[in-house]
C-alpha cells in the first residue's frame, strides 16, 4: 500500500513547514488528487488517519482532498475535453485524446496552520 508511504511524507512536509512558520499545530491539509495519481483516495485517507499520529503537530489534522477530472487536449475539437479514465477518448468526437492537461495531480495545495 503506497499511500502509506505517501500519508508520511504529507505529515513530514506539514511537520516541517509548521517548523519554519512557528505555528503549534495543523487543522488541516489539503491536498489535490487526480485519478491519473495512481492513489487511491479512500486508502490515503485511511493511511493518513495513521501517519498523522507520528506528529503531534499533526495529529489532529483533517486531510481534505479535492479530487480533479482528468482532461485532455482534442486536437479533432481544438479544445480541452472532459474525459473519463481509461479511455482517454474525447465525449465529443470519439477520438483518442492522449494529450492529458489534468488529473495527475498529487500536491498538497495548502496548510491551515494553527497558532
Amino acid at each position: 500500500m503506497h499511500e502509506l508511504s505517501i500519508a508520511l511524507s504529507i505529515v513530514d512536509l506539514a511537520a516541517e513547514e509548521i517548523g519554519r512558520r512557528g505555528g503549534s499545530r495543523i487543522g488541516a491539509i489539503h491536498l489535490k488528487l487526480g485519478p491519473l495519481s495512481g492513489v487511491v483516495p479512500g486508502a490515503l485517507r485511511s493511511a493518513f488517519e495513521l501517519a498523522r499520529e507520528q506528529e503531534p503537530a499533526v495529529a489532529a489534522a483533517e486531510l481534505i482532498i479535492e479530487e480533479i477530472a482528468v482532461a485532455a487536449y482534442c486536437p479533432a475539437c481544438a479544445a480541452e475535453q472532459l474525459i473519463t479514465f481509461p479511455e482517454l477518448c474525447c465525449p465529443t468526437c470519439g477520438i483518442p485524446t492522449p494529450d492529458v492537461i489534468r488529473g495527475r495531480e498529487l500536491e498538497v495545495v495548502a496548510l491551515e496552520i494553527e497558532s
